[in-house]
């Protein structure tokens, strides 16, 4: 099935989200006001930065003549499941190639259950032959062997040149209403844009969700690659992984369900809850002066 032209019309997105402020002691009794960029909202099924990252990539695969995408996750991937919701809606085949081949034999989880329902075909690799993707020989030996040769190629998170393009674009959503715009980071590419569409003297603050520490010259890169230097203030807030990615241990589980009942919030666990949970954290150890307005981008639902 030939994907249609039209794909905005077909895929229906809603930008700008939503911008609602939060009355939360944790924040106020500091003097810190507290907005929540409701990026959630923006699509259905393409929520948050995976509108904002895919969508550019979409009308480039369109534009080209694709007719199958190819992406790269791991067991839990929120990417992988917008990425096969996005074939679906655009009739646009999709396989992904998944972290960790011990998964192969095993029932699969919710995450790649729904991929699977959406018509992507999955791939397990090993783990080490994960992490050399970046690698272009190993990339097309990779894109092969899971049959996809010829397929437009979405790197893992969806994080490219494109996508900080649209991520830049959320950025300039949120000119001159904060001081400081914050957002969880998985692969940085949505960090990375965001900072190039903010206002001067606004800052962008990151929070990994992955423990390692790489993130940083990852940013610079894509940065680089998109923009060709730096572009705009940003910083990252580390050591608030809980432990690595899709960890989510009990004093964190019961601090995303307090405030999603405080507000009336549908906290996603594994960016989410560790961004407001880091913003509280930060608030609480003066780390923003009197007077802060901070904005929390809202990437996903659970």
């Amino acid at each position: 099935m030939k994907p249609p032209a039209n794909l905005d019309v077909l895929l229906q997105p809603r930008p700008p989200s939503p911008l609602l402020e939060v009355h939360d002691e944790r924040f106020t009794e500091h003097g810190v006001r507290l907005l929540l960029k409701r990026d959630d909202l923006v699509h259905p099924e393409l929520p948050g930065n995976k509108w904002r990252k895919l969508a550019p990539n979409l009308r480039a695969a369109v534009a080209g003549g694709h007719e199958q995408l190819v992406t790269f996750g791991g067991a839990y991937s929120n990417h992988l499941r917008a990425t096969a919701a996005a074939g679906r809606l655009l009739g646009l085949a999709t396989v992904g190639i998944v972290r960790g081949d011990e998964l192969a034999g095993r029932p699969l989880n919710d995450s790649l259950a729904r991929c699977a329902a959406d018509g992507m075909r999955l791939h397990f690799v090993s783990r080490s032959e994960y992490r050399r993707k970046a690698e272009p020989p190993e990339l097309a030996r990779l894109v092969d062997a899971a049959g996809a040769r010829g397929a437009y190629v979405v790197p893992e998170g969806g994080s490219n040149t494109l996508a900080l393009g649209g991520c830049a674009e959320l950025g300039r959503e949120l000119r001159g209403v904060a001081d400081v715009v914050a957002v969880a980071c998985g692969t940085g590419g949505t960090l990375a844009g965001l900072a190039a569409g903010l206002a001067p003297g606004q800052r962008a603050l990151g929070v990994p969700v992955l423990a390692g520490g790489f993130l940083a010259a990852e940013i610079r890169s894509l940065q680089a690659a998109a923009f060709g230097g730096p572009a705009g203030d940003w910083t990252l807030a580390e050591d608030f992984h809980h432990g690595g990615y899709a960890r989510v241990p009990a004093e964190l589980e019961a601090f995303a369900a307090d405030f999603g009942s405080r507000h009336d919030l549908p906290v996603e666990r594994i960016y989410v809850a560790k961004l407001l949970w880091a913003l509280a954290e930060l608030t609480a150890s003066g780390a923003f002066p009197h007077g802060t307005t901070l904005a929390a981008v809202v990437t996903g639902r659970p």
